[in-house]
């Protein structure tokens, strides 16, 4: 049994297609990513696997139980973290877990042995008993997900979970998402942070346009686009119009200033380290660093999804 089945999914708003014909499946216990542009149809995918939108054409499953005809029954399975908190700013966190539970009708022994093993694994024990109204952005977070979390769920939903967090909350939740993983959870994860796609995702499926563009693993996504190799060099000095200069070697197709760094976008990195060492000799400057790229899940991103990047590095869409 899948944990997600969704077969020939079609939602409209009117004229606009917001889903055309969506078919994929999420295995139980598997980390699947959901990456799109903004407007590609995330989160209306996810509002109809919640149960919040009906399709219009075509069903969906969570665990064999149809999500329009079995909502209830379905949405006992999962927990629902989403892009924007939901706490209540005038309770504390521990009034806002155990409020999540009773809704869940959750015994109140399990729920309060639940409630502060959630809370000791988001750092948010000794806070327990203080007002959300004066959380940080990051606790607020955490506490979001321990209450999406307090029924056990089989299946996870996580909306840009990392969103805008600090350094903190982002290692404590991609620990949990680990967590699931080797548990048996799976998790259904959205987000715009694509290396974090890449570093905690099984297969991720990338949207476009109401349409799925690929679905696979992040490493047989990449081997699609081999030719979108790189070298990224740094020198000291940095002679004055560098970009222009590196621009010049043989093979180089786009040179991009990232940082202190520069990355040149080749399909031959061998001939381009040569070119590389060639230039700085003549410049008089010396090659601190050189490191060679295959394609990244970005480089696969941009390409499916319609996506440029100018030389200066600023991404718009065609």
């Amino acid at each position: 049994m899948y944990a997600i089945e969704v077969n020939h999914i079609s939602k409209h708003f009117g004229k606009l297609v917001a889903l055309n014909n969506i078919s994929f499946s999420v295995a139980e216990g598997e980390t699947f990513g959901f990456l799109g542009p903004n407007g590609a149809g995330k989160t209306t995918t996810i509002r109809i696997l919640t149960g919040i939108t009906v399709p219009t054409g075509g069903d969906a499953k969570i665990f064999g139980k149809d999500i329009v005809n079995e909502t209830i029954a379905a949405r006992r399975t999962m927990g629902i973290v989403h892009e924007t908190s939901n706490i209540y700013t005038d309770l504390s966190a521990w009034q806002n877990l155990m409020f999540s539970a009773q809704l869940y009708d959750i015994g109140k022994a399990v729920r309060e042995k639940r409630g502060r093993d959630l809370l000791e694994l988001f750092g948010l024990w000794e806070r327990k008993d203080d007002k959300t109204s004066g959380f940080s952005k990051g606790m607020k977070r955490r506490l979001t997900l321990a209450m999406g979390l307090i029924n056990e769920p089989r299946l996870v939903f996580l909306d840009e979970p990392t969103s805008g967090l600090d350094v903190q909350s982002n290692l404590i939740i991609r620990d949990v998402i680990r967590d699931f993983n080797a548990r048996g959870v799976t998790v259904f994860l959205t987000t715009h942070n694509i290396e974090e796609a890449n570093l905690t995702c099984d297969r991720v499926a990338i949207i476009n346009k109401g349409m799925i563009a690929a679905i696979d693993s992040p490493e047989k996504l990449k081997k699609t686009i081999q030719s979108v190799q790189s070298v990224e060099v740094a020198l000291d000095p940095v002679p004055a119009h560098t970009e222009d200069g590196l621009r010049q070697i043989a093979t180089v197709s786009e040179v991009r200033k990232l940082g202190d760094k520069f990355r040149l976008i080749t399909e031959d990195p061998p001939a381009v380290i040569s070119g590389v060492m060639a230039y700085a000799k003549a410049q008089d400057t010396r090659v601190i660093s050189v490191n060679t790229y295959g394609p990244s899940l970005e480089d696969v991103f941009i390409k499916l999804t319609g996506l440029e990047v100018r030389h200066h590095g600023v991404k718009t869409v065609d």
